[in-house]
């Protein structure tokens, strides 16, 4: 069983959008987002990160 903020995150993701951890902040008041992440592939989800260089900082992009 998830909670209903790993739901908000997976239907996020289901819905075709990336997530970084400050959007997961905002969006979902989640501070960990790697636990949920980790969680949801407990729970099977195939979840792909990738990390996302700018000039300034790296900045890693979940997506399902």
């Amino acid at each position: 069983m998830m909670d209903s903020q790993s739901e908000q995150i997976l239907k996020y993701l289901q819905a075709g959008n990336a997530l970084t951890p400050l959007e997961a902040l905002r969006k979902f008041n989640c501070l960990r987002l790697g636990a949920r992440i980790y969680d949801l592939r407990q729970l099977g989800y195939q979840i792909n990160s990738r990390l996302i260089t700018d000039e300034h900082t790296k900045k890693t992009l979940c997506h399902l």
